[in-house]
């Protein structure tokens, strides 16, 4: 038995070396692996003369082995594992805590040219960007008379009262760091523009961590049209199967699912989880730190 196990730890890290990618070489070896996967995944010790990500490869291998043994489900190991290979993050009130920032210098904007709505109401279009959050207030003759003036009032408003008091919710950076140890890509989806997009990731120190990123100036349309998830797929070349998006709103939710994406959704933007849910997230979570928290359920959503 020793000998078989040798043998069968051998087949894995040579099959491991044919690609970093769990895709490719999942692919390659499927067929052999689906007869041998419920011994080596069971195989005592674990890889300790592996380097560490084929160390982590066992952990999470022998887990989800034991789950589904113990649950009598049998599994396509490699499909789920290669499932997900890049994350796309929303960044307002996803990894920072801004949202009741945008609510308030809205309502600064609206009512220096003489319009006032209820603080919920404002707080229920956020995660749109101005030309999308504009007419959920203003008619077509106010939009065309003041609305840029007042996108732009709005956006100096922001930048020199409210930019200073955004806060990062905790474990952003650790979450993009066990990402990254974990061969994903990272990239950015946002609404916002461009120049604020560039000051919260220096806020975030997440800058060697991700690939890059997509903002409302890159999109002709902000959330919830699919135009800033599409841009960051032909931008990147992601795979649609292969990508999930993570984002606090429902706007985040239908604009991911309109470019054919799938969403997990967080509730610490403010967005209550059942209408999240309701959206379509196909899972709902806290914030980043519980992301963290529970990471390997996330390859396997």
């Amino acid at each position: 038995m020793p000998e078989c196990t040798l043998l069968l730890k051998s087949l894995l890290f040579s099959c491991c070396r044919i690609s970093n990618s769990f895709k490719t070489w999942s692919l390659a070896v499927s067929p052999v692996f689906n007869l041998i996967l419920p011994f080596l995944a069971l195989a005592h010790p674990p890889f300790v003369s592996l380097p560490r990500h084929y160390a982590q490869f066992h952990s999470r291998l022998r887990t989800t082995m034991l789950l589904n043994l113990s649950t009598g489900q049998r599994i396509n190991f490699f499909k789920r594992m290669s499932l997900v290979t890049a994350f796309g993050f929303d960044i307002d009130g996803t990894l920072i805590d801004s949202n009741e920032l945008h609510v308030q210098s809205w309502d600064r904007a609206f009512r220096h040219f003489g319009k006032t709505f209820p603080p919920e109401e404002l707080h229920a279009q956020i995660g749109k960007g101005s030309d999308q959050y504009l007419p959920e207030f203003l008619t077509k003759e106010e939009i065309e008379r003041f609305g840029k003036q007042l996108d732009e009032y709005r956006s100096k408003v922001f930048r020199e009262e409210f930019l200073p008091k955004v806060k990062p919710f905790p474990k952003v950076r650790e979450l993009f760091e066990r990402i990254r140890d974990d061969q994903k890509r990272i990239l950015l989806a946002s609404s916002g523009k461009q120049k604020d997009t560039d000051h919260y990731i220096d806020l975030l120190k997440i800058d060697k961590f991700i690939e890059g990123c997509t903002s409302g100036d890159e999109a002709g349309r902000s959330k919830p049209a699919p135009d800033i998830f599409t841009a960051c797929i032909d931008k990147f070349h992601l795979e649609r199967k292969e990508t999930l998006v993570v984002g606090d709103t429902r706007w985040d939710v239908e604009s991911a699912g309109r470019a054919g994406l799938r969403t997990i959704g967080v509730t610490c933007g403010g967005t209550d989880a059942s209408l999240l849910r309701a959206a379509g997230a196909i899972a709902v979570y806290i914030d980043p730190a519980d992301l963290l928290a529970h990471y390997d359920e996330l390859s396997n959503l």
